[in-house]
């Protein structure tokens, strides 16, 4: 037997006590009135315990139905292939959880709706049967809300895992979010529909308080589900940095949701269901996420493929726009936004773009490298210039012939600038280092959203009363 595919009796025993644990306070949430918080804690280790079996079950399954891949970034052995897509047993573990949590999320509306005013013990009469229900005074927006995130999520878990059995081209794919994120839009047009946007203090005499942006907030929202899957792709390349980026940027969104409930902010405040309802996203998924991150940091034993990275942006852009503090979700982005827009000259082939641009290996040393893109063709003035001026101010490291042409200049991401920053080092150190960036550049976000915000805005919107 492969032992690598077993669970040692340690771990069996701990992820037996987690879900026996968790099973007893769900069990004890239903008895009393409900406790959905609570509930999606123990959800979340639940998640953990079936994800973190399943990837140690699943990873020779996966091998033998083809699903693996080499790991680039380490010697070139023929043996060398791990499971691949492991995110998608991730996705389906944590839409399971969603799924069950329903009706813990809910608890005391259904009460409330079916039982006459919330007494579980009252007995309604065969002709009251229908007309003696309170359905009225359920929380269908709500549950909408909670639904279209559902469908958008399973939406996009059925394209990322198409997308990594096709291999699908990125330019492609980069739309494909935009499709999963119809649901959530219908629902927020319907349910919520506001469109307007504070305008900042200088600019109020002349544009008033706010502006109705109308469907081009639509559009705003659209673009940032298109990103938030698609940038958490983009900062790829070593082992661990997908999750380990999407569990900083989850615990810092729990972290400012958290600022929004009892006692740090008075109940009831306008915000805090919306936090609530990122709150019941944001645990399983970091339960998921955690169980993979064991299993994908260095050295990696599974691969987490397209579909997790699909997951964890939709994740963000769900609880970021049907918990209405997308900007402040956009904040936590800071090193994505940066990744893309330095990598916008190979993205749009201003400058060759391999297939892959992941740091390379040095054998000899052990050590990561930036990568190269090499020009077969000498550069156009105009771009020879702009390189020469990046590799001026060390945005960009360039190698030039002996007639003075560049014919190699460094892969154009931030794990690439990072290495002609900081020079060679392993890949586990590497990925602590964007830990660490993705981190300070979040907390910064926090800092600005709660503090430096006052300076442009009348106040921020934990104030009691202020929606």
């Amino acid at each position: 037997m492969d032992t690598s595919s077993t669970l040692s009796h340690t771990e069996t025993w701990c992820l037996l006590a987690l879900v026996g644990a968790s099973i007893n306070i769900l069990v004890n949430t239903v008895q009393g009135d409900g406790a959905p918080l609570v509930a999606s804690i123990a959800l979340g280790g639940i998640s953990f315990a079936t994800a973190f079996s399943l990837i140690r079950w699943l990873g020779p399954v996966f091998l033998k139905a083809g699903l693996k891949g080499k790991d680039m970034a380490k010697p070139r052995r023929p043996e060398m292939y791990e499971p691949e897509t492991m995110g998608a047993v991730c996705a389906v573990v944590y839409l399971l959880a969603l799924i069950v949590f329903i009706p813990f999320a809910f608890y005391k509306d259904i009460v409330a709706a079916t039982s006459g005013g919330g007494n579980r013990d009252v007995v309604l009469e065969p002709q009251q049967a229908e007309n003696g229900r309170y359905l009225h005074r359920f929380p269908h927006g709500k549950l909408a809300s909670y639904l279209s995130g559902l469908l958008s999520l399973q939406s996009i878990i059925i394209l990322g895992i198409g997308d990594d059995l096709l291999d699908i081209r990125w330019r492609h794919k980069v739309l494909i979010p935009a499709f999963g994120s119809i649901p959530m839009l219908i629902v927020y047009f319907v349910d919520f529909g506001v469109t307007h946007v504070v305008v900042p203090l200088p600019l109020q005499p002349y544009l008033g308080d706010s502006v109705d942006l109308g469907w081009l907030y639509y559009t705003y929202m659209a673009a940032v589900a298109i990103f938030c899957p698609n940038s958490i792709n983009m900062l790829a390349g070593i082992n661990g940095i997908e999750v380990a980026q999407s569990l900083v940027i989850a615990a810092l969104l729990l972290f400012n949701d958290a600022l929004y409930l009892a006692p740090i902010t008075p109940y009831p405040h306008p915000a805090t269901d919306s936090h609530l309802f990122s709150i019941y996203f944001l645990l399983p998924f970091v339960g998921v996420s955690a169980a993979l991150l064991y299993h994908n940091w260095y050295p990696s034993k599974v691969f987490v493929g397209d579909t997790y990275c699909y997951l964890a942006g939709m994740v963000f852009a769900v609880v970021g726009i049907l918990g209405h503090f997308s900007k402040t979700l956009l904040l936590l982005f800071a090193p994505q936004i940066f990744n893309f827009l330095y990598s916008i000259p190979q993205l749009f082939k201003l400058i060759p773009c391999p297939r892959h641009r992941l740091p390379r290996f040095n054998a000899a040393t052990g050590l990561l490298e930036a990568s190269v893109t090499e020009w077969t063709v000498p550069p156009s003035q105009f771009i020879a210039t702009a390189l020469h001026l990046l590799h001026y101010l060390h945005l960009v490291h360039i190698t030039k012939n002996k007639d003075g042409q560049i014919f190699e200049s460094t892969n154009l991401t931030i794990l690439n600038l990072w290495l002609v920053w900081m020079g060679p080092m392993k890949e586990n150190r590497l990925a602590w280092h964007m830990v660490a960036v993705q981190t300070v550049c979040g907390a910064l976000g926090l800092f600005v959203r709660h503090r430096l915000a006052l300076l442009v805005f009348h106040h921020d919107n934990r104030a009691f009363g202020i929606s």
